[in-house]
């Protein structure tokens, strides 16, 4: 009988597996596939339902709440896990990065995060200023660790395993360790999980508090953020158009007012011609498998490398199509998230 945590998997150790609470193994499921199930049953998670990317909830049946994101991320991360899998000569079929603790990861990346998008989350940390600020990766943290469910007349949250608490945990600096933060922080209380993650190691004198400490995170973490990248910075743009937030005309307007490279006059020539014949939708689909094609697993040598290899391993995207990635959510943030009738809603939000 295997005496590894994860059957046939000699990617994760015990360490990995270590549940914030102990509590014993179940024979017909992994511990990260008990961390997928317990969000996948969650109030938290379908809360997210009514929640928005960028479009008031109802008022176009097809755009994307924050719930369908979740799970258009989800089935990115896991498609990410499968290339590299199949494609990465550090792993092997007894050797590899679990797609359930990924999905369980990409299902919860925004369980903390409130109503009205970013705006929502500004107010928010204005208004708790005195009661320890709001974070919306923080407060994914907090759902999971601390409030996910009721048990008589408290909640309790759904006792995760590191490697979940890990991935979600998108930033690592305390907020009394940043001048006033507007983002990009936990909670001073939730220092007893950053020490948990690295199991009470002392951070390295290079990691200090704020982008090089937030950059420090874990291989499931950056498959996460990379789906997530992709999946919005490709949907927004495709709602945004379905939406006539972006017409062809005003994108020719954008791209003349910016001085773009060859390569970005290409890639928005190419969202025009798309949009002239009509397949717009099939060549972002497209455009998904391309992005997930782009990532590559590298070794990488820090504090943690030698406890678990999800920092033994890190990931890294081709260049050009992280510029691409950045070309669309720069044209989403000037046409539609500036656009009057955005801005209209925003100013009512906060």
């Amino acid at each position: 009988m295997s005496q590894l945590p994860i059957p046939g998997n000699a990617f994760y150790n015990a360490f990995d597996c270590q549940f914030l609470t102990e509590r014993s193994a179940e024979v017909y499921r992994t511990p990260f596939q008990r961390d997928r199930d317990r969000i996948i049953y969650s109030s938290a998670l379908r809360r997210l339902q009514n929640k928005t990317q960028v479009f008031v909830s109802g008022e176009y049946d097809f755009y994307r709440t924050r719930l369908t994101h979740s799970i258009e991320v989800a089935q990115i991360g896991r498609s990410i896990c499968n290339y590299l899998r199949h494609h990465s000569p550090h792993l092997s079929k007894d050797f590899y990065i679990d797609p359930d603790l990924v999905e369980a990861v990409c299902l919860a990346h925004d369980l903390g995060h409130p109503p009205f998008g970013h705006p929502g989350e500004s107010t928010l940390n204005r208004l708790m200023q005195a009661h320890g600020g709001f974070e919306g990766n923080a407060q994914t943290l907090r759902v999971i660790t601390e409030i996910m469910y009721m048990e008589g007349d408290r909640r309790v949250g759904m006792n995760p395993t590191r490697a979940l608490m890990d991935g979600v945990m998108k930033y690592k600096t305390l907020m009394s360790h940043l001048e006033k933060p507007e983002r990009y922080f936990l909670y001073d209380d939730q220092e007893v999980y950053l020490n948990f993650v690295f199991e009470g190691e002392a951070l390295p004198a290079e990691l200090t508090p704020g982008k090089a400490l937030n950059q420090f995170r874990s291989l499931e973490c950056q498959i996460m953020d990379w789906a997530d990248d992709t999946a919005y910075s490709l949907n927004d743009i495709v709602d945004g158009i379905r939406a006539r937030f972006i017409t062809p005309q005003q994108l020719q307007m954008w791209a003349g007012e910016n001085s773009l490279t060859r390569e970005e006059a290409r890639l928005v020539e190419a969202v025009l011609q798309a949009i002239g014949d009509g397949t717009l939708e099939r060549t972002f689909s497209r455009k998904i498998g391309d992005f997930i094609e782009a990532c590559r697993l590298v070794p990488r040598e820090n504090f943690m490398s030698r406890k678990t290899n999800r920092y033994a391993f890190g990931l890294e995207v081709d260049p050009a199509i992280r510029r691409e990635c950045n070309l669309y959510k720069k044209i989403a943030v000037d046409i539609v998230f500036e656009s009057p009738q955005l801005q209209q809603l925003r100013y009512k939000w906060t």
